[in-house]
């Protein structure tokens, strides 16, 4: 068992004796509060915090950080308060152990709600002091060590949620060794069957494998000595989980991965990497194609290494990493590795790592202001860490990491959310290509933009990373409650007409009345609900019609007195136009207000409507604006005789028309004569006129009809 005495001791490496007087009154402090509690194992509580800070002692990490590690569970687990904290040891130890603290005092419905929203408060914490989540790690690896303690059900659910959040995370700020024991561990709690099996496995190749693991290390150390180059040459086997993911996500045996001997060698600067790299491709011929060079472009979390894949001799294939020691530390502990009071904390490798941490969690931050809630917010981020990365390029040169998969969407929001807004095309390598292509390293991607652009809800079915796709929901939603608000003042005012009213017209105490009575915040969330269909305007205007008694011929009408709702064709994602009659301009339109959808637009002579046009609680009446530019989807039943090359005729004369063609479908024969139906865009019923013109005089066509 460990204890504060020992603990002490191996701080005198780093820490002066004030810091580890403060370490230590912090244990006295947590033993004290956590007094009479008992862990699962039966140990005295105080024994957790300590193990915690030993975890961050290995790190080196700085004594605020050992002091929030004692102190982590004080808040949730006993009556002491953040203010207590902080009066007895400063701001920032009370700031790390609050946003390590889960939320104890609100009721979540699902335990996966509560989750994540405990995550979602850990990560605004985080964006004020990265150490949140150092400490945090550092609680999950020995919650993990200590698993065994736990009800089987628990051990699982702990162990999924540590696959699924806690080791991406690790991974994505650098801490491999970290990462690797968290893996392994969760991966023997979850699967404990498989981990036995894979386990005896790997023990197994491993006494076949010790004279050909030797017999490379020792030529590869001797090609680096006889170029008179610094590096040391280890052996390096995979851990249990990565074995694991390889079979399962590669579908290989195990032999297949057990067959690839992987070596890393440690040396001085970079100029002796790049140098030693030489050495190797001389010793063995390398892979084609399986060279990577993470020194020049670092991974996204900081990772610098050169990766080569050799022949070596009796045909097995060998994996060589080549780093410097700064590289390795950094490999090793990430961001932990990042501090005034490391011994590499000023090198390009700690600082890169840093850094690059830290715009990630503003990421975090970005993508949680977004999210409507903390389980859409989770779910962006486990979207966002994903192990593997994309390197590809701007017109400018500049590099960016994406994930793989990502599409030229997902690279216009991580350039700039307003670049991915007003996304309209892109190029690849100066070729026009579909925003929906999965990118690949090296490439070259420029984006097309337009300021009348918008978001399209199609992208979330193809963009990968969680930027993307909180951003393109944020923009929807928002865009959706303003075009709601506007329709339903428009809605409103044409209603309230029938009264010789208007918005501005309405008493305040009725207004406040019918807010307080549907728990409304204001009017803007009033119109919202009716622009969206979800409360009908008609009885609004009803509820706050003025006191004046109204003709009883207008309360009759739908509205005489004030002119019809006008259809500019820009309304955007609350009024919808009806596929069964495709209404255009000149037509007669009448709207159907649908429950959650906004205002759908039908000719009046539209057979789905026809019961319904006299509900003024269902129906509203609308005219075009005379402003319409837009183009508008119709549909036309043909019927033609049958002849060599109609179908492009057809379509020549649509084009010749200024119509867009969607779509064309020949259907059934009768005799000589085929049916064709079309689909295609005008902008109003004079342009559909031109175009139907255009198609008559097409040498055999018999009829034309409007579906």
């Amino acid at each position: 068992m460990p204890t504060i005495d020992a603990l002490s001791d191996n701080l005198t490496e780093y820490l002066d004796l004030e810091q580890i007087r403060q370490v230590r009154r912090a244990y006295f402090y947590a033993e004290q509060a956590h007094d009479g509690q008992r862990r699962k194992s039966g140990e005295p509580y105080v024994t957790h915090p300590l193990a915690v800070a030993g975890v961050l002692s290995e790190m080196h990490m700085d004594h605020q950080s050992l002091m929030a590690a004692m102190l982590h569970d004080v808040i949730e687990d006993t009556e002491i308060s953040y203010e207590g904290i902080e009066t007895q040891f400063g701001k920032p130890v009370a700031d790390i152990v609050d946003g390590v603290s889960k939320l104890t005092h609100l009721e979540f419905e699902t335990k996966a709600e509560a989750q994540a929203e405990n995550f979602q408060k850990m990560v605004l914490a985080m964006a004020e002091d990265i150490r949140v989540i150092l400490v945090k790690l550092a609680d999950r690896l020995h919650n993990m060590r200590t698993l065994g303690a736990m009800p089987p059900v628990k051990q699982r659910r702990i162990a999924r949620e540590t696959l699924d959040i806690y080791s991406p995370i690790a991974a994505r700020l650098g801490m491999r060794d970290l990462q690797v024991e968290l893996e392994d561990l969760a991966f023997q709690a979850y699967y404990p069957m498989r981990a036995r099996y894979i386990r005896r496995a790997v023990v197994k190749a491993r006494g076949q494998r010790r004279d050909i693991i030797t017999q490379i290390e020792q030529a590869i150390q001797g090609r680096i000595d006889k170029e008179h180059l610094p590096g040391i040459v280890t052996g390096r086997e995979k851990h249990l989980y990565s074995i694991y993911r390889k079979m399962k996500t590669q579908s290989k045996a195990f032999s297949e991965i057990m067959d690839v001997f992987a070596f890393r060698v440690v040396t001085d600067s970079v100029d002796d990497c790049y140098r030693i790299l030489g050495a190797v491709h001389n010793l063995y011929k390398p892979v084609p194609g399986r060279f990577k060079d993470y020194i020049a472009i670092p991974k996204a979390n900081g990772y610098q290494s050169l990766h080569t894949a050799l022949f070596g001799a009796r045909g097995i294939t060998i994996e060589v990493q080549i780093r410097t020691r700064e590289m390795d530390a950094v490999a090793s502990q990430g961001i932990a590795e990042h501090s005034h009071y490391k011994v590499y904390g000023d090198s390009d490798s700690a600082v890169g790592s840093y850094n690059r941490a830290r715009k990630w969690v503003q990421g975090l931050l970005e993508m949680q202001r977004r999210a409507g809630d903390s389980m859409e917010f989770i779910e962006h981020v486990k979207k966002d860490l994903f192990p593997d990365e994309v390197y590809v390029f701007t017109p400018k040169g500049r590099i960016l990491e994406l994930p793989r998969g990502a599409t030229p969407v997902d690279f216009a929001y991580a350039v700039h959310t307003d670049v991915g807004n007003s996304c309209v095309s892109c190029r690849i390598n100066r070729r026009l290509a579909p925003l929906s292509e999965a990118l690949d390293s090296g490439q070259t991607v420029e984006i097309i933009t337009t300021p009348r652009a918008q978001p399209n809800m199609a992208w979330l079915n193809f963009v990968v990373t969680g930027k993307a796709r909180s951003s393109i929901r944020h923009f929807l939603k928002n865009q959706q409650r303003h075009e709601s608000v506007e329709l339903g003042r428009r809605l409103l005012n044409q209603f309230m007409a029938n009264y010789g009213a208007g918005i501005d017209d309405i008493d305040p105490d009725k207004l406040q009345a019918l807010l307080d009575e549907a728990e409304l915040k204001n009017i803007d969330a009033l119109l919202e609900d009716i622009g969206m269909g979800n409360r009908m305007a008609y009885v609004v205007a009803r509820r706050l019609r003025p006191e004046v008694a109204p003709d009883s011929e207008q309360t009759q009408t739908l509205s005489p007195q004030g002119k019809p709702l006008a259809v500019h064709g820009t309304e955007g994602m609350v009024m919808h136009y009806a596929r069964c009659c495709h209404p255009i301009p000149g037509d007669a339109i009448v709207g159907h207000i649908s429950t959650g959808r906004g205002l759908v637009v039908h000719r009046t002579d539209c057979r789905n409507i026809r019961y319904m046009r006299e509900d003024p609680e269902k129906c509203v009446f609308l005219e075009w604006s005379s402003l319409a530019e837009e183009e508008y989807p119709v549909a036309l039943m043909l019927s033609v005789e049958s002849q060599r090359g109609i179908i492009a005729h057809l379509a020549m004369a649509v084009a010749s028309a200024g119509a867009n063609l969607l779509k064309i479908d020949s259907g059934e024969r009768e005799g000589q004569l085929y049916s064709v139906q079309m689909e295609l865009t005008v902008f109003n019923r004079i342009h559909l006129a031109k175009v139907i013109k255009q198609l008559r005089r097409q040498l055999g066509v018999n009829h034309i009809a409007r579906l």
